[in-house]
This record gives C-alpha cells, structure tokens and sequence, in this order.
C-alpha cells in the first residue's frame, strides 16, 4: 500500500490510497469512500481485490480523511461536484497508466450518489459499476435538506457544523434501532467506526448544502440519457439500510436504471445487514457478491 498527493483541477492536494497486487494486474477498481469516513476503511476490501489480481485506489474526498483532516467536514465551494471532478481526474491518471486494463467504479452511501452523478458525466472512463448503501432520492428530501442547509449557511455560517442536517440524517436513521446504531450490528465494527478519529465529526452546512444541489440534479431525463446503457451496473445494499429506505428506495434505483434501458443492471439486497455490508453479518456474501462482478467485467 501506498499513499500519495494528486493535484486536482483547482490545486487542491487530493490524498490517495494504492493498493496494488503482486504479480500481474488483471484490472482496475476505483473506490469513493462514503461521508463521514476515509479510504483506509476499506483496506479489507482491497485485501482481497488484490488476491484477485486487481489493482485499487481510493482518494480522501474533500472535507473528509487526510484530505482536510484539519478541516473536516468543511472545504470551501461545490464540495459535490468538485468531487466529481476530482475523482474523474484521478480515474483518467489511472488509466493513462494502464492503459490496457478495464476498471469497475464503486462508490459506497455519499460515494454512491457522487457514484450516480460521475456515470452521467464521464462514461467512458469506466467499463462497470458497483453503487452501494445507496437510494433514488426523492425530490422532497433533497428540497427540505437544500433549503435547510441553505438557512444554516445564512444564519450560521458556511464552517459551521451543520447539526439540524446531522439530526434529520445519522441521528434520525441511528433511532430506529435499539442499539442506536445504523452502521452496523456487529457491535464490534459499530465501536471500531466510533474510535476512528477520522468518522467522528459533523460535516459544515456549507457540505450539506452542496450535497442536497447535487441529489437533486441527479435524476433529470438529461443527465440519465447520459449513462452508457451497454455498461453493467450493480446495485448492492442491506435490506435494513435506513439510507435505502429498507431496500424498497434502493430498488427504486434499480428499476430506474432498468427502465431508462441499462442492459445488464442486477441488485442484491443482503438479509439482516444495515448501511455497512462489508461490516455486518452478511460481510461474505457481500463480498462473494462484489468481486464476482468484478471478475465478470474484467474478465
């Protein structure tokens, strides 16, 4: 494993994560973290992708992980689609280097949606991807989160950490299970996330506020023309994923891609697993699930 400074299209020192195996690289796996964590947290998954023979890389989005790690939570303007951007960049390093190698996409919650936002944009950069803990938004959400993220930068301020999105989020998803705990059953992961200096802040509403703009440019007839139909998608969740509305919005994404004709779109919704599936009880099957697809696109 390697770590590394990107330069990105503003100046913006991006960090990485490389994992890369011995021996022959059969392909390319690109991973977008989700909110509120870093790349580190997926060095199991990498582990094994690179038993596999695939290379992984992983940047520290914006306001999160090494990143902004004096900062987290907050970086200054469009922090979604500076993102986007961001991780096109690095995809096109990537294969400027192995230029030769097919790559399959992941994103995870937050990297999902910038997931869905990046498929739009750049399809060509990418032969398969994997959206995971994700949902089809509806318009109400992202309307009341836009408009109250908006107040809390008018009122107090774009740094300020955004509480009343936390409250309408995590602390909202977290209540409906008696543990308090959404992430995960494994109380042993649960504590793990809570330890890590690095999962343990409240993104600003200026983040929020991005976030919300971005859902909701996400499913317009325009942008969803853009996706490759010819490329393979996997919808992977839990079934007790509060951010997947319990599997019923997480299959609402996957009809969508369906209907808007993407030829090959499959979903798994894992029994009895929360938003973390690689952390929860059904971590193999997940597994077993997400580099079967791999293989199958790579080859």
């Amino acid at each position: 494993m390697k770590r590394y400074q990107f330069t990105s299209f503003d100046g913006k020192k991006i960090v990485v994560t490389e994992w890369k195996p011995e021996g022959e690289i059969k392909g390319l796996v690109q991973i977008s973290h989700g909110m509120v964590e870093h790349a580190l947290r997926y060095n199991e998954l990498a582990a094994r992708l690179n038993a596999e023979g695939f290379l992984v890389f992983a940047d520290d989005h914006r306001a999160h992980g090494e990143t902004d790690k004096d900062t987290l939570g907050w970086c200054a303007g469009d922090i979604f689609n500076d993102t986007v951007r961001d991780l096109s960049l690095l995809t096109e390093k990537y294969r400027a280097e192995y230029p030769d190698k097919k790559l399959v996409f992941f994103g995870h919650s937050y990297g999902s949606f910038l997931t869905q936002a990046y498929i739009q944009r750049f399809s060509a950069l990418y032969d398969g991807v994997i959206i995971g803990g994700s949902a089809r938004m509806n318009g109400l959400m992202s309307f009341g989160g836009k408009l109250v993220s908006s107040l809390g930068c008018a009122f107090k301020g774009e740094k300020a950490e955004g509480r009343l999105m936390r409250k309408m989020t995590f602390d909202s998803y977290n209540k409906k299970f008696a543990e308090g705990n959404f992430v995960t059953s494994v109380k042993s992961e649960a504590e793990r996330y809570e330890k890590d200096p690095l999962c343990s802040f409240t993104c600003s509403y200026n983040f929020y506020k991005r976030f919300m703009g971005g859902l909701r440019r996400l499913y317009t007839k325009k942008g969803l023309n853009k996706i490759d139909k010819n490329k393979p998608i996997l919808v992977l969740s839990g079934e007790k994923d509060p951010v997947g509305g319990y599997g019923k919005d997480t299959r609402k994404l996957y009809e969508l891609y369906k209907k808007i004709g993407v030829k090959e779109v499959t979903i798994e919704l894992l029994p009895e697993t929360r938003h973390e599936y690689f952390n929860d009880r059904e971590k193999e099957r997940a597994y077993k699930t997400f580099i079967g697809f791999v293989n199958r696109v790579i080859g």
